[in-house]
């Protein structure tokens, strides 16, 4: 029977070999393994795959197509739904989502879905086909001015922004933020024909896809530049080096460019801290900033310029994916990494996949252990993190048990390199420029289910609401609120 068939590994660079470069660690299926892998997919009447993933692919369907080995017709089905196949095949934690319900997964290993997903993406990109509905060709042509192509942009305005009173009858709806809630929000609202502009704040887009995750992990030319340009081909326009809030806001976005919806996809880039002694010492830096030198900065290459400093020996402050990918990061340029985590490998939030890469690269862990202080040298370099022993008590709100400070427990690791991976909030800039948008506590922006802010036109969704969270949540969400954004304009 199919499922008495084993799950298909999938090939990995070495731990040893790869832990000295930034090349992918995995491999991925061929078409034979892929096929293979396909085959157990037990085709449930019920799919629960479908209702665990947040932008609900339609996973049996697709893996069928596979099976056949009609990978352009598996490649059409994830396209109905996701704008990023090969971005959330490599990333997306399906082992809690898709195949965290697969039936297959109760008495064995589930369906591998993720890795599935990829080769279908991968296949499709390395064979020149864009599945992507709504792709524009004869669309395009229809609805810009006669002349007017996509790749001959219309006349800047004043402000040095794409005029979007220049797509013919099209409505026009401004996206704030490149990353994965922004791409699915404009990926939608562009198949439904609407005038789509997204603007970002950094000189590359795709957000934390660009800036956040490691090359070894995602590749950024030859898979996430591949993405982005098969939503550019929608009809979607991408401004780089607009920072909503300064460059313009969104008032000015309404009042003066002609836009008649607004979508707030910004993230959640604001670094957090512990608080404690040392903290400003040289040699303590933000994973958000360690990562964004290394991935977006390329200070990786020997051909980039861009400074970096992960020392000999280097801690990383945090249990979740991001601390697991300056770790590995700060392993492949150098330092002797450790990982200091204040409860047990059992509930460390990172992924499985992580955690077991980052073991096999050599990364220590130290758990049970929390900073106290940072200490430094006489010249203001970090020399060692200061750490308490800890031990699990109650349960905390997250039903997770707290941590508790071992008395008398005190010792130091040496470290050169402090890296604090804690998670972050969301920058306060827009909240702070927009009159009408509410924020919580936290500083997240207030939005409904689907999306709508407590501003009317203005709608928010992924981790600017949220808080930091995962990038298909991130991109179900921008679906949500381009369902909603629709419904709105329509109403008008």
């Amino acid at each position: 029977m199919p499922n008495r068939i084993p799950r298909v590994p999938v090939r990995e660079q070495d731990p040893k070999v790869r832990a000295t470069n930034f090349d992918e660690v995995c491999y991925g299926y061929n078409l034979e393994e892929a096929m293979l892998e396909a085959s157990r997919c037990l085709h449930c009447a019920n799919p629960r795959c479908i209702g665990a993933c947040p932008v609900s692919i339609q996973i049996p369907n697709f893996i069928g197509h596979v099976v056949s080995g009609d990978i352009a017709a598996a490649a059409a089905v994830i396209a109905e739904d996701s704008s990023l196949p090969a971005v959330c095949g490599r990333v997306c934690p399906q082992e809690s989502q898709c195949e965290g319900s697969c039936v297959l997964g109760v008495r064995g290993e589930p369906v591998a879905i993720g890795k599935l997903e990829r080769f279908v993406a991968d296949w499709s990109r390395e064979n020149g086909i864009n599945a992507a509905p709504g792709t524009r060709s004869e669309a395009t042509s229809r609805l810009l001015p006669a002349g007017q192509r996509p790749d001959n942009p219309p006349s800047r305005g004043c402000r040095g922004l794409e005029d979007p009173t220049q797509v013919g009858p099209m409505t026009a709806v401004a996206v704030i933020g490149s990353g994965p809630a922004g791409l699915a929000c404009a990926s939608d609202l562009a198949k439904k024909g609407y005038a789509v502009t997204i603007f970002e704040a950094l000189h590359k887009a795709g957000g934390v896809l660009e800036y956040g995750i490691p090359e070894f992990r995602l590749p950024k030319d030859k898979v996430l530049k591949a993405e982005i340009e098969a939503v550019k081909a929608l009809g979607v326009r991408i401004e780089t080096d607009v920072i909503i809030g300064r460059t313009i806001t969104i008032d000015q976005l309404f009042d003066e460019e002609g836009f008649k919806a607004v979508f707030i996809g910004t993230g959640a880039g604001l670094p957090k801290f512990m608080g404690i002694p040392g903290e400003n010492l040289n040699g303590v830096f933000s994973a958000n900033e360690f990562l964004t030198r290394n991935n977006l900065m390329k200070a990786f290459r020997e051909d980039y310029l861009t400074p970096i400093h992960a020392g000999k020996t280097c801690c990383v402050v945090g249990g979740g994916n991001v601390a697991m990918d300056a770790a590995r990061t700060a392993l492949r340029l150098g330092a002797k990494t450790t990982i200091v985590y204040r409860r047990t490998e059992v509930e460390l939030p990172a992924r499985v996949e992580e955690v077991h890469h980052a073991q096999e690269e050599g990364i220590e862990f130290a758990m049970l252990t929390n900073p106290v202080e940072i200490l430094g040298d006489e010249k203001g370099w970090v020399r060692a993190l200061k750490c308490i022993k800890m031990k699990l008590g109650d349960p905390d709100e997250s039903g997770r048990r707290s941590p508790v400070p071992v008395e008398g427990s005190e010792f130091e690791i040496p470290a050169e390199v402090v890296i604090m991976a804690l998670g972050t909030s969301p920058n306060p800039l827009i909240a702070s420029t927009t009159a009408g948008l509410e924020t919580t506590r936290r500083g997240c922006l207030v939005a409904s289910e689907a999306g709508a802010t407590t501003r009317p036109g203005v709608f928010a969704g992924g981790d600017a609401v949220t808080g930091a969270a995962t990038v298909i949540l991130a991109m179900g969400a921008g679906r949500k609120a381009a369902a909603a954004i629709d419904g709105y304009l329509k109403s008008l």
